[in-house]
This record gives structure tokens, C-alpha cells and sequence, in this order.
């Protein structure tokens, strides 16, 4: 029997590279440079398995009939980077990694959180470029974050966990939207808002934790932002799509918002140029699951999925 064939699309950590490596025949992106839509084509009928990342782009054109692969083992919870319904109707199977960066996220939400209150961005690049002339009672005053009302939109694992860290670690309270009340806010004592708009208005800080695809498009948009508490900040660790990026833009330079926190974007590895002139917004590198224990635990699940495969089991981790 043939081995199975795996395309890595993107470099994994060097351990599960070696798991991976041991069981399967596998090829690596060794210049970890994005792969076209050309490159994940042609793989698509040379490889039994794609393991991509959200930095890939799998559009409905690649999944062509009489295709070799059979599965996209998808590094990665989110998966609206991957045509599901092409891959439905091609008989292919794909999976996600659920449960592994929910810590990891949601302490980046509150680093982004304390950044853009404190103006942690600001003052390094001020220090750095030999800007600073010392301290005095006036300079970089920011927010505190105790007493505060932290509003967040989607309530699965990632935003529960933020609400967590925010309510007992700051003392922060909690509100919340999402489809229906859920149980788990009666421990953190929060607020259930039916509409996003009541949620934004009594919101200091606005914390996304809602998935990708055409439901969120533009969720916080020109209206939503208007609708935003004047002075407040906005968070993102969701997805770029989420954020109309140039109503953000707009409402920082007019003061409407007091700052935001961004780690995600539309085209990423671009970011929106609205923002890059910005003091006022914190602007990371997509690096919410980006610690070792996080990734290693991501393509581990991913790996589970491959061998459920290979071995004719059902998929612990399917999507479609």
C-alpha cells in the first residue's frame, strides 16, 4: 500500500515536523514562502493530505474533479481561508485543530488590551527614537482597566476566556453578545445584550471573538463604530474581515475612539494603510496562538486528524 503524501504548506515546530515525518511521506515548504493558488493546485493532485494555515488561500477553482487529495488538515481553528462547499462537493474532507489557542488568544486580547489602554506602542517608539525627555505627570496618560466594561462580542472559548482574565484578573465587568445567553457568564456575573448596538454603546473596551466568512463581513462597520462609546477601544483577534479597517481609521484620528488593538487583518501579510500613521492603534503580526506550547499542541491535533485519516477512522476534528 502506498504511503500516505502530505503537503506542509507552512513550516510546523521541528517536533511535530518529526512526528509527522515518521508516519507519513511527507514534503515540507522548506523556504516557508506562501504557496500560490498555482502551487496549492498542482498539489492538489499529487498529495493525499493538505495541511494549510490561514496564510493560504484555497479557493473553489483548486478543488477540480478526479483530484488526488482527500483530506485539508487545516493548521488552525478558523477555516474561512478553504471554499468548504467546493471541498464539500469534491468529496474531500477537512478539519481544524478546536481547543488549543484559546489560552494563548485570549491572553493576547489582554495584551493588546493593556497596549493600546496604557499606550505601551506609543511609548516604546517615543523611548526607542530618543523622543523621551522624562517623567511628569501629563505625559502618555492612558486608561485604567478596573471598573471598566469590557464588551465582548462572541462568547465560545476565546471570548469566555478573555472575560475571564479581564473580570478576575482587573477587576473588569462583563457584557456580552452572542446568539443566545449562555451559562457560562453566570460565573463572571455578565451582561447578555440581544443586539450588538446595546453592547458597543455601554462598552469601554470591545473585545471580537465571532468566527470569519460572510456572516461577520463587516460587522464592525462605519454605523457599528459611530455606535461605539466615545473614548472607548476597540480589540481584535478575531479576524481582519470583521473590521471595516477605514471607518476605524477615521474614528481614531477624530478621537471617537481613544485606541484599538489589532492582530489580524483583510489581506494579511498586508496591513491596512489607514492605520499605519497611527499612535493610537496597537498593530500586531497575527501572533495570538504564537506561543510553543500552542503551536505544538495545533499541529499535534492536526496530526490526530492525518492519522484518523490514513487509518479509514472517523476524523476527530471534522468541519465538512
Amino acid at each position: 500500500m502506498q504511503p500516505v503524501r502530505v503537503l506542509v504548506t507552512r513550516r510546523w515546530p521541528e517536533a511535530v515536523e518529526r512526528a509527522l515525518g515518521e508516519r507519513f511521506d511527507v514534503v515540507l515548504n522548506e523556504a516557508d514562502r506562501p504557496l500560490t493558488e498555482a502551487d496549492l493546485s498542482a498539489a492538489m493532485g499529487t498529495f493525499d493530505v493538505i495541511a494549510p494555515t490561514v496564510s493560504d488561500r484555497l479557493p473553489a477553482a483548486i478543488f477540480a474533479p478526479g483530484n488526488r487529495c482527500r483530506l485539508i488538515a487545516n493548521y488552525g481553528v478558523g477555516y474561512d481561508h478553504i471554499d468548504i462547499a467546493a471541498a464539500k462537493a469534491a468529496g474531500i474532507a477537512v478539519t481544524n485543530t478546536p481547543g488549543v489557542l484559546t489560552d494563548a488568544t485570549a491572553d493576547l486580547a489582554l495584551t493588546l488590551m493593556l497596549m493600546a489602554a496604557r499606550r505601551a506602542g506609543e511609548g516604546e517608539r517615543e523611548l526607542r527614537g530618543g523622543q523621551w525627555t522624562g517623567w511628569r505627570p501629563t505625559h502618555l496618560i492612558g486608561s485604567a482597566l478596573k471598573g471598566k466594561v469590557l464588551g465582548v462580542v462572541g462568547f465560545g472559548r476565546i471570548g469566555q476566556a478573555t472575560a475571564a482574565r479581564a473580570h478576575h484578573g482587573f477587576g473588569m465587568t462583563i457584557a456580552y453578545f452572542a446568539r443566545s445567553p449562555r451559562p457560562e457568564a453566570a460565573a463572571l456575573g455578565a451582561h447578555f445584550c440581544a443586539d450588538l448596538d446595546s453592547l458597543l454603546a455601554m462598552s469601554d473596551f470591545v473585545s471580537l471573538h465571532v468566527p470569519g466568512g460572510g456572516e461577520t463581513a463587516n460587522l464592525i462597520d462605519a454605523a457599528a463604530i459611530a455606535t461605539m462609546k466615545p473614548g472607548s477601544y476597540l480589540i481584535n483577534t478575531a479576524r481582519g474581515q470583521v473590521v471595516d479597517h477605514d471607518a476605524l481609521a477615521q474614528a481614531l484620528r477624530s478621537g471617537h475612539l481613544a485606541g484599538a488593538g489589532l492582530d489580524v487583518y483583510p489581506h494579511e501579510p498586508q496591513v491596512p494603510a489607514a492605520l499605519l500613521d497611527l499612535e493610537n492603534v496597537v498593530l500586531l503580526p497575527h501572533l495570538g496562538s504564537a506561543t510553543e506550547e500552542t503551536r505544538v499542541a495545533m499541529g499535534n491535533r492536526a496530526l490526530a486528524n492525518i492519522e484518523a485519516f490514513a487509518k479509514g477512522a472517523d476524523l476527530p476534528d471534522r468541519v465538512a
